[in-house]
């Protein structure tokens, strides 16, 4: 019995977690880790592969029946979810959809391999292998199976799995999740039990050719269905991004309309500066007017507005921070800035816009319903240290912040028009292969990006 035991844990429900896991580890390598995520990762494999050995004694004595595989391989599947939501800092809608993702695709390449194995045994291609079948069997199901897995990696995988770190999973996408859920346990727990019993000598071989077409129709009809819902859930991807782009761009009309006013506001306060300016001269030239020590410092302090430009190394952050810096000026706060833009020439212009455009106007937007003046601060850091280049931004804030996957909640009523500016932000950082946290504390919000300039200029040439 333990020597039974020790096989089904061995080479059935091991075999069945590392296909899992590799999948897993395919689909959610983007997405953002937790503190100590090896530590996380490790033991809980470890604590999961006890966990499958206790299982392989119930496999033993109700592996036989439709509902105890079900219940085996369920539970197997909500231990992977629950380690997942362990090891990533991803809401449970994301985890759950990118742990049901790599499900319906190892099932689709298990499938496919029963398909191919099948037609062997039914052609009699391996009766040459004798007492080494056992080995041969187990080679052959590798090398199927890495050739499948970089094939849907290739063919499928890669094209949107970029796309589902730090992405809002509708509930259309967790439907397609538990559907794919459903059809990978209850198609292949109903077609191995039964088609198990209706085997000669070997699983999977018929003398019956009826029976042969019969269990082929069903893998066939597994792959079709995980294929189906797969199509599905790319196509729901391919629909929320385009909902998202929408959005994306009525954010950025919304942004060019803020930045009209701002700039506006600007050029009319330089219009006043200019008219004082004109003023104060005409009043210190004027005959008999000797100049006071008062009035030039007046026109000292009229002047300075125009030493507010900005130099960062970088054309397109010189005029976001140069411009930010004017309306500052105007209204009260004070907008302390340190930053490196050569470093950031990796990113195109338009994404260096936004990404700074989004988070700065965030910031003076907190800081500008602020009563106390002292406390309308603003300060941004971007500097490289050791290859890693850091973006920090600091302001206070009133009131109270929440936070939703690692975002802001926005305190504005409609979240949908006025939440995609952060979403923006961290949509940006994805895309550069950075990283992104955010956080409140004591009335101080701070948010931090953290890219690796060579790995993204690698990333675009690709």
């Amino acid at each position: 019995m333990i020597q039974d035991v020790f096989t089904i844990w061995w080479q059935i429900l091991l075999e069945f977690l590392a296909e899992l896991y590799i999948f897993c580890t395919l689909i959610m390598y983007g997405f953002r880790r937790a503190k100590k995520f090896p530590l996380r990762l490790f033991a809980g494999i470890a604590a999961i592969a006890g966990a499958a050995f206790g299982l392989s004694f119930f496999y033993y004595y109700f592996g036989g029946n439709v509902f105890g595989r079900i219940g085996v391989y369920l539970v197997l599947f909500a231990l992977v979810v629950c380690h997942a939501r362990l090891c990533f800092a991803e809401g449970i809608k994301s985890v759950l959809f990118g742990c049901s993702f790599a499900y319906a695709v190892q099932n689709l390449v298990y499938k496919c391999f029963l398909v191919f194995y099948c037609a062997g045994e039914h052609f009699r291609l391996f009766d040459g292998w004798g007492t080494m079948f056992g080995v041969y069997y187990r080679l052959m199901y590798y090398a199927f199976f890495i050739a499948a897995a970089a094939a849907a990696w290739f063919l499928f995988i890669r094209r949107y799995v970029r796309r589902l770190p730090d992405s809002y999973i509708d509930y259309r996408l967790l439907i397609a999740s538990l559907l794919v859920l459903c059809i990978t346990v209850i198609l292949c727990s109903v077609e191995d039990v039964h088609f198990a019993g209706l085997s000669f000598g070997r699983e999977n071989r018929f003398e019956n050719y009826d029976v042969y077409v019969l269990r082929q129709t069903g893998n066939i009809f597994s792959v079709l269905c995980c294929a189906v819902v797969l199509l599905l859930v790319a196509k729901t991807i391919v629909e929320r991004d385009l909902r998202q782009e929408v959005e994306y761009l009525q954010h950025a009309v919304r942004q060019a309309e803020r930045q009209y006013e701002i700039s506006k506001d600007t050029i009319d306060l330089i219009n006043v500066k200019c008219h004082d300016i004109k003023y104060k001269l005409g009043a210190l030239l004027s005959e008999g007017n000797k100049p006071a020590s008062e009035a030039v410092e007046d026109l000292k302090s009229s002047i300075s507005i125009y030493d507010t430009r900005i130099s960062t190394g970088n054309k397109i952050l010189d005029v976001i921070l140069t411009e930010k810096s004017l309306y500052c000026e105007q209204n009260g706060i004070n907008f302390s800035c340190m930053a490196d833009g050569a470093k950031l020439s990796f990113m195109d212009d338009g994404d260096l816009y936004c990404l700074f455009g989004n988070i700065v106007d965030n910031a003076l937007e907190a800081v500008g319903k602020l009563p106390e003046r002292e406390r309308r601060v603003v300060n941004l850091v971007v500097k490289e240290k050791n290859g890693v280049l850091t973006v920090q931004e600091e302001n206070y804030f009133s009131g109270e912040l929440k936070f939703v996957d690692g975002l802001p909640r926005t305190t504005k009523g409609d979240s949908d028009y006025h939440g995609f500016g952060t979403r923006s932000i961290r949509m940006i950082v994805n895309k550069y292969g950075g990283a992104f946290t955010a956080g409140a504390k004591d009335g101080v919000f701070s948010l931090t990006i953290v890219f690796v300039p060579d790995k993204d200029k690698k990333l675009q040439n690709k």
